[in-house]
């Protein structure tokens, strides 16, 4: 309980000597404070596999966007039904970006100073690490995932009693208007086998963990989805149809995967350059444990994570390159005085024609 109140007076003595100095310093860069903070939209029914959509640093911004989003998923439902009522203007959230970019009422660098000890907490010495950032990048990710899956749990229980069926369920409209190999998905997703690997206690319904793992199955810790993925993914390689992976198939297509999760510089214009071959024949040599010249779906299981990456990767992702923005003076982690001296690391921005644009803008970390 000391240690409790020794840290909040140290945090709130560095937060007024930080605001101190702020208001008695010179503006850097006056064109700075003409970035314009605007919200952004991930609201789409296209493909959701094998896409990422970053998530905002700060929470409320995420809420904001969420609703925003619902507000179109209404809009878009009541477009879809015969006989719609229109709904009332969403009047809370009509002016949202007015509101971000008005410093009195969402001012940035008080934000910051709220977030600060939120994220620094493991532990809580007045310094975010790389770590840090990340597990609360994968908190705001997982919160922003589960959102999505209970948007769509209502649409797809029709008897509303908190599971779904197989009968139930409707694949997406794009899937059921696509061709066979479509958006370079074998029809297997979707289907009934991806639906039963995803119910973990085989009683023929998803409750909402379930569901969300059929909809997101890279981040499931389901064993029998994992098995799933790693044979859906033998499906969509496997070129000559022997249900198998061999040499070829793996190095042009699966091992390229591979390296671009473990090499975050990797230039894919060289995916099939001669030099890799070396280390692909490697890689397959210690996959393939029965030494047969093949790799089956169960042996594609150490790398399926690599395939198909979670949302811990890519939270980890938006913390090196905040950091790499942000850290001034290169100890690989983050003060307060350095996130405030970075607002828009954390906080994206959007300019107008007319503004000066040699500002780097980084839309996909807010």
């Amino acid at each position: 309980m000391a240690r409790a109140s020794v840290s909040v007076i140290i945090y709130i003595t560095i937060a007024v000597l930080i605001l101190l100095l702020i208001s008695h310093s010179p503006k850097k860069g006056g064109s700075q404070r003409h970035r314009r903070l605007k919200l952004r939209s991930n609201f789409t029914f296209a493909p959701p596999l094998h896409h990422h959509n970053p998530i905002p640093f700060d929470p409320l911004v995420a809420d904001i966007e969420r609703r925003l989003e619902d507000r179109k998923w209404e809009q878009h439902l009541n477009d879809s039904a015969p006989a719609a009522e229109s709904q009332p203007e969403w009047e809370d959230f009509m002016n949202a970006e007015d509101y971000l970019n008005d410093e009195e009422r969402f001012n940035v660098t008080n934000r910051l100073l709220l977030l600060f000890p939120k994220v620094d907490v493991d532990p809580a010495d007045g310094f975010i690490t790389e770590d840090e950032l990340t597990q609360w990048n994968l908190k705001q990710a997982q919160k922003e995932v589960l959102h999505r899956t209970q948007r769509d749990m209502e649409l797809h229980d029709k008897n509303r009693d908190g599971f779904v069926s197989f009968a139930e369920y409707q694949p997406p409209s794009w899937v059921q208007n696509a061709d066979n190999n479509s958006f370079g998905y074998d029809m297997g997703w979707w289907k009934e086998e991806h639906f039963n690997a995803s119910d973990a206690d085989g009683d023929g319904l998803l409750n909402i963990t379930e569901f969300n793992d059929f909809l997101h199955p890279a981040d499931s810790k389901n064993p029998k989805l994992l098995q799933w993925l790693c044979k859906e993914e033998v499906r969509e390689r496997d070129t000559d149809k022997d249900e198998k992976i061999n040499f070829k198939e793996f190095f042009h297509g699966l091992f390229d995967l591979v390296r671009n999760y473990e090499e975050e510089n990797h230039n894919s214009s060289h995916q099939f350059d001669d030099s890799m071959e070396a280390p692909a024949r490697n890689l397959f040599a210690q996959l393939d444990k029965d030494g047969d010249g093949y790799l089956s779906d169960a042996e594609l299981l150490p790398i399926i994570g690599k395939i198909h990456p979670s949302e811990h990767y890519y939270a980890k992702q938006q913390a090196d390159y905040i950091i790499s923005q942000a850290d001034t003076d290169k100890d690989g982690r983050l003060t307060l005085t350095e996130m405030i001296e970075n607002p828009y690391v954390f906080y994206s921005a959007i300019f107008n024609d007319d503004e000066e644009e040699d500002y780097e803008f980084h839309d996909e970390f807010r």
